[in-house]
């Protein structure tokens, strides 16, 4: 079965993004037909203006819609696109010119209905923003699975670089409205209609994340509190490794408190934990300031999901709350 590729991508308020990811796509090596349906989710500081200057160059579809979500906006994008295969980009990425080369080989070898990719930083990026790629994506702190096959058995791809069949997405009807959360919900309900997930190597995204501490902190924030919210509605994908960050925040207070009114030798494994991602972080990334924002970064992650997974697994497992009514932000309507 031949394929052709529709990008998803939704858009709100990030027209600068949009240019710099079309700018990317221009490089593209791939020569089959495709598409790029951009998704204006109700910005008022729309990319329409942008998409024009690179409409004679590139093969884009641009729709504006009310403001509902990414979600709703993807799914409206797969339902107006012409292509087979949709590939869902977030707006804040860069594409190596291999990508879909790269893509497209795999699934003519191997057929997937649904597929992830990892995401990269690239060279251009802030050391803030590598920093965060690393917390995000290394081994020592997410245990690598946003980064590498050899950590993932049964990959839930991320909305940020995934890939489904127009198959799949009208077997589950898309894009759940919870935000964040809606990508592995999907990839959850993906599996339980008999459709099989993978992860493509080298079909990476260049990742530009959170670009302040705030945002970092309410995006993670947002992670944790989903969380349990996912694993209610999909028991089977429950995982002991969601539980780590909240250990780490109750192991850090206890190793503060122990080295305060105890001995001070109970703080020396959490220095190690600590001297571990500064000096990996900053061989992976060739810079010691890397390393110590790396070192903020791991504290911002695992404080705010860990905190947050712990409120929300009080009220929505233990408590028995509704979602919706007790987390409304997390939900559009």
């Amino acid at each position: 079965m031949s394929r052709m590729y529709s990008f998803i991508i939704p858009v709100f308020n990030r027209s600068k993004e949009i240019e710099e990811l079309l700018g990317s796509f221009i490089k593209m090596e791939y020569n089959e037909p495709y598409e790029i349906v951009i998704v204006e989710d109700g910005s008022s500081e729309t990319s329409e203006a942008v998409v024009k200057r690179f409409a004679n160059n590139l093969p884009i579809t641009y729709y504006f819609k009310p403001n509902s979500g990414p979600g709703a906006s993807r799914n409206f994008g797969m339902q107006k696109a012409k292509g087979n295969y949709f590939i869902i980009l977030d707006s804040d990425v860069l594409m190596p010119p291999h990508y879909l080369k790269t893509v497209d080989a795999f699934l003519k070898k191997t057929y997937y209905d649904c597929f992830g990719g990892a995401d990269a930083a690239h060279d251009s990026f802030t050391p803030l923003q590598k920093a965060i790629n690393y917390v995000m994506t290394s081994f020592f702190t997410t245990g690598g699975i946003r980064g590498s096959e050899k950590s993932v058995q049964h990959f839930e791809p991320r909305s940020f670089n995934m890939g489904i069949s127009k198959k799949a997405f009208e077997a589950t009807g898309g894009f759940a409205k919870i935000h964040p959360g809606e990508d592995p919900d999907l990839s959850q309900r993906i599996l339980k209609s008999g459709f099989k997930t993978t992860f493509i190597p080298n079909a990476f995204v260049y990742h530009k994340r959170r670009i302040s501490w705030n945002k970092f902190y309410t995006q993670v924030k947002k992670f944790g509190m989903v969380r349990p919210i996912l694993t209610k509605w999909h028991p089977t994908a429950a995982k002991v490794t969601f539980w780590f960050p909240s250990l780490f925040v109750i192991f850090t207070i206890a190793s503060v408190l122990g080295a305060l009114l105890y001995r001070w030798e109970l703080i020396i494994p959490l220095l190690g934990y600590v001297l571990l991602i500064l000096f990996h972080a900053s061989f992976v990334t060739k810079s010691i300031g890397i390393g110590i924002l790396s070192v903020a970064a791991v504290f911002v992650q695992f404080f705010g999901y860990g905190i947050a997974f712990l409120k929300s697994t009080f009220f929505i497992r233990l408590l028995q709350k509704d979602p919706e009514k007790k987390f409304p932000n997390l939900f559009f309507k």
